[in-house]
């Protein structure tokens, strides 16, 4: 009797688990659904702003760049491929893109390795008030990009600029940093470098913490110097991030339009005119608007930021390669 009612008992507490199982699988499904609705919900005012000016935009740039519109009318002529004739066919968007070349050649390099020195000395220990000198470095980084283009202006201005009074104090000539054409774009590159320069610091920063001190340690025991610790272990061990820190900050030289439009607005005589700016000057600028020659100048943009995108994937393949290699 007792073994019967043991197996009984045996027989109700698996039957009782089975029902509680079965409980939890029924309700799961519906607290899963309304977590992620509630998910949803409070996502939804972002998805909605973000798709209505960000995906939008650039879905209707294609269409635009196939019409010829001037932005006003509600007439959109069809005329298929001729917008991206004009733009091919315009030596002022070849110039622009020579221009955007070309700041993206002066200000990659000195982002890149001025900070990299930097960031090697802010990341000793021994140096004291390195939370505070970190902070100085980046605090240009989180001030308004165009603010800081409309001070700059004033500080270099040619008749009035605290920079040229000084300079003619001492008997020296002034600069018009900003209104001379072989002196205007790379004012704006070392700018550009100093308002963005602690953002590759920081880059450089989480890098080398990844780098163990025993390592170091070990190769001053056995008597290496400084340059002998840069040149044999700091920078074989950078070499991953190196890659994709050169891409970012590429792919982050390309959205500079709040500064250069602020500082030159593209002058003097269009040597600094960068293709955001050229976009703009088609769009909104000209007497008449020409939405559909502007959209074509923007899609091709978007292309070549699409090639520097992909370029960025392949960096982050290849330095995680480069680190299986090299653990």
């Amino acid at each position: 009797m007792t073994t019967r009612t043991a197996q009984l008992s045996r027989r109700e507490a698996r039957k009782a688990r089975r029902a509680s199982t079965l409980d939890e699988r029924m309700v799961a499904p519906g607290r899963t659904w309304k977590r992620t609705t509630w998910i949803w919900i409070f996502l939804l005012p972002t998805v909605v702003l973000y798709g209505l000016y960000t995906i939008y935009p650039i879905i209707a740039s294609y269409w635009y760049s196939l019409v010829e519109w001037n932005g006003f009318d509600a007439d959109q002529r069809f005329v298929g491929l001729q917008n991206y004739r004009a733009v091919f066919d315009d030596p002022f968007f070849w110039n622009s893109f020579k221009i955007t070349l070309l700041f993206m050649l002066l200000v990659v390099p000195a982002r890149v390795l001025l900070s990299l020195f930097l960031a090697i000395v802010l990341n000793s220990p021994k140096l004291p008030l390195v939370g505070l000198l970190r902070s100085a470095f980046f605090i240009p980084v989180v001030t308004t990009t165009a603010i800081i283009g409309v001070v700059m202006r004033f500080v270099l201005d040619p008749a009035s600029g605290p920079i040229n009074s000084a300079l003619l104090s001492l008997g020296l000539e002034g600069v018009d940093f900003l209104g001379n054409q072989n002196t205007a774009l790379p004012t704006a590159a070392a700018l550009y470098v100093w308002k963005f320069f602690g953002v590759t610091m920081i880059y450089w920063l989480a890098a080398l913490q990844t780098i163990p001190q025993e390592i170091y340690e070990a190769a001053r025991i056995d008597g290496a110097n400084t340059r002998q610790l840069f040149f044999h272990i700091t920078l074989p061990l950078l070499k991953p991030f190196l890659i994709i820190i050169t891409v970012l900050t590429v792919e982050e030289t390309f959205n500079n339009f709040d500064l250069m439009y602020t500082l030159t607005a593209g002058g003097p005589y269009f040597h600094t005119e960068i293709i955001e700016i050229y976009i703009y000057r088609w769009a909104f600028a000209a007497s008449i608007p020409q939405l559909g020659h502007a959209s074509a100048a923007a899609v091709l943009f978007g292309l070549l930021v699409a090639i520097v995108g992909a370029l960025q994937l392949w960096g982050v393949f290849a330095a995680r390669r480069m680190r299986r290699s090299n653990p």
